[in-house]
This record gives C-alpha cells, structure tokens and sequence, in this order.
C-alpha cells in the first residue's frame, strides 16, 4: 500500500513558476518583489542593488569594515557569487522560495563564477536539473564568458535574464541583425536550449528618455523538445525594467 502511494506521489505534475526582472539597483523595488511574489517559486533578479548593511569590527579600523549586502526577506534563500572587491559585485542574484528547500538548490560556482552568471542546480527524482540566470551588460561580458567556458552539463531547463542585445530575431520593431546575437543562440544551443517567445508579445525595457524607443532585450531560452516546458509571459503590472514570468512542469515528489 505504501509502495503504490509513493508512486502515486511521483507523477504529481506541479507548476513550477518563476518570475524575472531587472530591477536597476533599485532595493525598493527588490524588497517589494520579494514582499509581493511569494505565489512565485523562484525569482531571479538582474543588476541587484547592493549597499552597506552595518560596520563590523576590525583590527585595523576603529570604526569599522563596511559589511557589505542585498535585499532579503524571511521566505526567500538567496543565491549570489561572492564578490572579491567592492568593484565585482554580483550583478545577478536568485531567490528560492523556502517551501522548495527539499529539493537542494546550490550555486554552481564551480561550474560558472562570473558576477554576471547564475547557475543554480537542484536535485529531483535522483535527477539534477539546472536554472542559469544572466546578465550581459553593453560589452557582452557575460556572453564571451560563457562562449569561452567549456562546460559539460546535462539537463538545463532555462537560461533568462537581461542580454542588452536588440535583434529583428525577438523584436519585430527592430529591423537589424546583429552578429553577438549568433553567439548567444550558440551559447543556447550548447545547452539544448531553443528561444522561448512570449504568449503576450510586447517590450521588455520601457524606456523613461524621450525620444528612445521601448525595447525587448530579455529573452528567455527553454530546454528544446520537452514536454515539461510551457510558456512564459509579461506581467502586465510589473513595467518598470524588465518583467516576466515563465512556467514550466515537472515531477515533484
């Protein structure tokens, strides 16, 4: 009886929800997020604020070394690579909603450690999985970090974030193809990751500059062919970087 119970509870299908956005170093924004979304599972977060938190003690400063930190909130576990200096902070973080702590989540730093990249894995069924948050800033860093970082992973679910790149490929308003998009869809691709459009299509970045057009510069890439991927969307009410939210299935037991 408890065998045909345990297997019963392996092919629950469970709609795993995750929320993206870029929040420009904005903490209220951040906190509002992680006070607001908790109907959300995972929620990953491009160009995170960052500040003094409190003084600690130290030998050699009477008054203090700055502790350095982000937003956190009771129902989240973040995810961030440590920074080395007060000029490399991370500019991707993840948060993990606490009722999903069975599942292990970790942060692969070392598979990937680069401010600008977020891989988180986590175990189901025996299986590891994987969630790769990016940002790519203007110059690309974390696009030619991860083309020149050769690694072997198995089971990407998705790659999202911020990748600042314009493209006819994801944004009809825009008429240009530009050549740093190839490698990111070979970056993708090397994941068995294909290009996911949104069911609402519309921008991604609402500009306040006059003059300068509305945009979509995040992308999201889901694992190519599976049946566990649905979709994902923009959030009508989330408008103020970058908003979306995707969801997929899996077997939760």
């Amino acid at each position: 009886m408890f065998r045909g119970e345990r297997q019963f509870q392996l092919m629950i299908v469970h709609n795993f929800k995750i929320f993206s956005q870029n929040v420009c170093k904005n903490s209220l924004i951040l906190n509002t997020i992680l006070e607001t979304q908790n109907h959300f599972d995972i929620i990953l977060i491009q160009e995170p604020p960052w500040s003094e938190i409190r003084k600690i003690p130290c030998s050699t400063n009477c008054d203090g070394e700055p502790l350095i930190g982000t937003c956190h909130h009771p129902n989240w576990t973040a995810f961030a690579r440590s920074s080395p200096s007060t000029d490399d902070f991370p500019r991707v973080i993840t948060y993990i909603n606490v009722c999903f702590s069975s599942l292990r989540f970790l942060l692969c730093k070392d598979i990937f450690d680069h401010r600008d990249v977020c891989l988180i894995s986590f175990f189901n069924n025996c299986v590891c999985y994987y969630i790769l948050n990016v940002y790519s800033d203007s110059l690309h860093s974390a696009l030619k970090y991860l083309k020149d970082t050769e690694v072997n992973i198995n089971n990407v679910l998705l790659m999202t974030g911020n990748f600042n790149i314009r493209d006819s490929l994801w944004d009809p308003s825009f008429p240009f193809h530009a050549s740093i998009s190839d490698d990111l869809i070979m970056i993708a691709d090397s994941f068995d990751l294909t290009l996911s459009f949104l069911t609402n299509p519309g921008s991604t970045r609402f500009s306040d500059t006059a003059g300068e057009s509305n945009s979509v510069i995040d992308l999201m890439f889901l694992r190519h062919g599976s049946d566990e991927l649905d979709n994902h969307s923009i959030l009508p009410e989330w408008h103020l970087s970058s908003d979306y939210a995707s969801r997929y299935r899996y077997f939760y037991s």
